[in-house]
């Protein structure tokens, strides 16, 4: 009987012996199967979490920032104990103790599975299986997920501490509202730093993990507080927390930036704009979108934020100026449904929602409204983010729209959504609601140094809500008549001189397309002219005969090395600007004009630094000689030695800015230009129209504007670059010349001035004096020839009536006496014409 027992028992044994053996093995065998292809935990000790790169302005301030996860990477020595053990508690109690896994976690799992036949499946993976699953594998409920989790978990705890591996964890964990990590989290929902959160705010965060969208702090606030509340109940269990805290804490309301109860970070940034957009468009190419987007750069912008603030409103005011004046209703296009009218609620609710321009301050903020009811004198209005008893009543009067032709029955439907502002009498006080709409003509604006290139405020169109398209920097156009100052250019650096003649008369082409007849605005020609005139009255005819004399593959060379174009056509018409470019690039180009022919870089970026704070990109390569000299004298400025290559003499820029200050002075630009410095530019207008361009300088700093309709048709009679762009212009630079000064253009050495008649170009002598007079720079040693006349070798066969350069009215074709020098009296024939003037090409 003994033998039979212990024969029994002994069999049992090594069935159990076996069993545990074979269980053992199959284990082994199974992590063995599932540990071979793992991926490599050591990455993670070297990995860089996706962050956030912000946009910062000169003064220091963040103006933008861009993220597909929005993550603010902070070290773990940097978050509090107590965001820690909120989390700890909540995901973790034993995380300190175990050794990736914890068994009777899994075990307990594994038996409520099993009890409710799989309805209730919870996990039970501790921190570091999180992070495993979060970093190295994929979030589905598979066992074998489950296995590798283990695998890795019990690798990385033998790698990484575990305040290294919490740090992974507590930046990596989405919060939800796309926020990923405890840091950007804290912001998202209390806009507050880590240290600033209190115990019921870090379990309120620590609630999130188990399912963010089913703990919405608004949709889901009742169950967000009973999770936040047991996270609480945990941590005064764990000992983290005192019981008199515990129920304090758990009695406080759930409040969050969502309900209103905090305001948004998002209110303390300016809305994105043209600006900050193109410089994500530029690192975007320069770097990748990846590391922009997730490279947690810190870029310093050159934006001034005061003049982007100024140049923004000086387009702007154009634009609606010109888009009044048209007289014309188009509105939003939106409109809300008749049947949420009838509720306060309803109506509110469907204005947020509906897409149109939020980002408008023009004399005060645009916000989108709906028209509730129209009667004959007045419309009554919903207006979003304003209560119904402020700035009251909320009708648009009948005199508001005086602008346009109809009434408001005409002009207006009940639902139509609208833009509307306040308006205030003399002395600030609100007077009434005024109706606004988003101009359809459109344009860019652009200022940048001349020195540095550094561009201080870019406007690409009217609102960036309402259109994402620069119009600065994408926009393609004809640039007209600005383009002409690289045809005298290229004319100066092949030995003309302002003083030079050239012939402004009538021209014929054949083309394949026909017979080309370019023409002057004024319909007028003024007969042999010197070239100084010539840009200054802006005359086409002279520009072309010019083009022909230097020739075109010149005058492309001088437009490619400026930057106007990559490749451009040497047709004769690209003279007058038919060649599209940029607002971008024409303000660069002229930038080399002001500074003397030097090339400058346009640049949105000062400098680029990574997530380490390493500098990966500076504009400015100058060399500093003295800047590191502790003995150098108080008042004597350091060293800056420039490197930039020289893309046109020194003479020539001068030459020309000279010409082009002749424009703003008395030229096509003097009734729109008065500032009280030296100021010189160009306008442009296009055939019909189409594009208004006026580009200016000072001796530091160049602007451009360009104004056109988006789908290119003419902007209507007296629209001119003069016009159009000359307004835009004055009142950004009345206020640029008060913070950046200006002076007079330096004359480079090497040159001498003579007195010359801008009309005929004849030498004066050198106490000259009157309207006609003007001092022009010539080089040293090249003694200027006059009276030579240039026609591009165009022959003209009729006789043509020529007019007076000073008036524009025609020359009197009659005898003249007049007094010689020796006293004598003589009659002197009519003016020269085309009938007595031979044709050729130079004489």
């Amino acid at each position: 009987m003994l033998r039979f027992i212990l024969s029994f028992f002994g069999g049992l044994f090594t069935l159990i012996t076996l069993s545990v053996l074979v269980i053992a093995l199959s284990i082994g065998a199974v992590f063995w199967v599932y540990g071979r292809d793992l991926p490599s935990h050591q990455s993670l000790a070297q990995y860089s979490p996706p962050t956030i790169s912000r946009i910062y302005s000169a003064r220091g301030r963040i103006i933008d920032e861009f993220a597909r996860e929005r993550r603010l990477f902070t070290p773990a020595e940097d978050i509090p104990d107590l965001v820690k053990q909120a989390f700890i508690s909540a995901e973790d109690k034993n995380f300190y103790t175990h050794s990736g896994y914890d068994a009777r976690g899994i075990a307990s799992a594994v038996f409520e599975a099993v009890r409710s036949r799989g309805r209730n499946v919870r996990g039970a993976s501790t921190i570091t299986q999180q992070v495993m699953k979060n970093f190295l594998l994929s979030g589905d409920r598979r066992i074998e997920r489950k296995i590798k989790e283990i695998i890795l978990a019990t690798r990385i705890e033998e790698t990484l501490s575990k305040e290294d591996i919490l740090e992974l964890y507590l930046n990596e964990i989405f919060l939800g509202q796309n926020s990923y990590g405890v840091t950007a989290a804290a912001q998202t929902y209390f806009n507050k730093t880590l240290p600033e959160l209190a115990p019921h705010e870090a379990a309120f965060l620590a609630a999130m993990p188990k399912a963010p969208s089913d703990y919405h702090p608004v949709r889901e606030k009742a169950r967000l507080r009973d999770r936040r509340n047991f996270v609480l109940r945990e941590m005064f269990e764990n000992g983290y927390i005192s019981e008199a805290t515990y129920k304090a804490e758990a009695d406080l309301p759930v409040r969050s930036v969502q309900q209103g109860d905090f305001q948004s970070y998002q209110a303390e940034l300016p809305p994105r704009d043209y600006f900050t957009d193109e410089i994500r468009r530029q690192l975007s190419r320069d770097f990748g979108e990846e590391e922009f987007f997730s490279g947690g750069l810190s870029v310093r912008a050159t934006v001034d934020p005061e003049m982007q603030t100024i140049a923004t409103h000086a387009l702007r005011s154009r634009l609606e100026e010109y888009d009044r004046n048209k007289g014309k209703w188009r509105g939003t296009g939106k409109s809300i449904p008749q049947e949420a009218l009838k509720d306060e609620e309803a109506w509110r609710a469907a204005l947020s929602e509906t897409d149109v321009a939020r980002d408008i301050d023009l004399d005060g903020t645009w916000y989108p409204a709906v028209i509730l009811d129209i009667a004959d004198q007045q419309m009554r209005i919903g207006i979003e983010g304003v209560a119904p008893d402020a700035d009251t009543p909320h009708v648009i009067p009948r005199k508001d729209i005086a602008w346009l032709p109809g009434d408001f029955f005409e002009t207006f439907e009940v639902g139509e959504v609208v833009h509307v502002r306040r308006v205030t009498d003399d002395e600030g006080n609100f007077a009434n609601w005024s109706v606004r709409q988003v101009p359809e003509a459109q344009g860019g604006f652009m200022a940048m140094d001349v020195n540095t290139g550094r561009v201080i405020a870019m406007q690409g169109g009217f609102s960036y809500q309402d259109s994402v398209f620069n119009r600065a920097t994408q926009a393609r156009r004809q640039p007209g008549s600005s383009f002409k100052p690289f045809v005298y250019a290229s004319a100066l650096d092949s030995g003309y001189s302002p003083a030079t003649i050239v012939v402004d008369a009538p021209i014929e082409i054949d083309t394949p397309d026909g017979v080309w007849r370019p023409r002057n605005s004024s319909n007028k020609y003024y007969g042999p002219t010197p070239l100084r005139t010539g840009i200054e009255h802006s005359r086409n005819l002279m520009t072309i005969r010019l083009a022909q004399e230097v020739g075109m593959d010149v005058i492309a060379d001088y437009a490619e090395r400026f930057g106007v174009y990559q490749d451009m056509d040497t047709y004769l018409a690209n003279a007058l600007g038919s060649e599209e470019t940029t607002l971008y690039n024409m303000v660069a180009a002229y930038a080399m004009f002001a500074n003397g022919g030097e090339r400058v870089e346009p640049t949105l970026v000062d400098r680029v630094q990574d997530r380490y704070g390493n500098t990966v990109y500076r504009h400015d390569r100058r060399a500093c000689v003295d800047c590191d000299d502790p003995d150098l004298p108080p008042g004597q400025p350091p060293r800056v030695i420039s490197t930039r290559e020289r893309v046109m003499n020194a003479i020539t820029a001068y030459q020309l800015t000279s010409m082009m200050k002749g424009v703003v002075d008395r030229g096509t630009a003097a009734g729109a230009i008065s500032l009280p410095v030296p100021v010189a530019g160009k306008t442009g207008t296009t055939n019909d129209a189409r594009d208004a361009w006026f580009i200016g300088f000072t001796s530091n700093m160049v602007a451009g504007c360009y104004i056109g309709f988006d789908q290119p048709r003419g902007l209507g009679h007296g629209a001119y670059g003069s016009t159009m762009c000359g307004p835009v212009f004055q009142e950004f630079m009345t206020e640029a010349i008060k913070k950046f000064g200006g002076g007079p253009f330096r004359v480079p050495p090497g040159g001498h001035f003579l007195k010359i008649d801008r009309y005929t170009g004849a030498r004066l002598p050198d106490d000259a004096s009157g309207e006609q007079v003007v001092a022009e720079y010539f080089r040293d040693g090249e003694e200027p020839v006059f009276g030579i006349t240039y026609d591009g070798g165009f022959a003209m066969g009729s006789n043509l009536l020529l007019f007076e350069q000073g008036d524009g009215t025609r020359a009197e074709q009659t005898d003249k006496e007049v007094t010689t020098s020796t006293g004598r009296k003589a009659t002197v024939g009519p003016k020269a014409n085309f009938g007595t003037i031979s044709s050729g090409g130079l004489y």
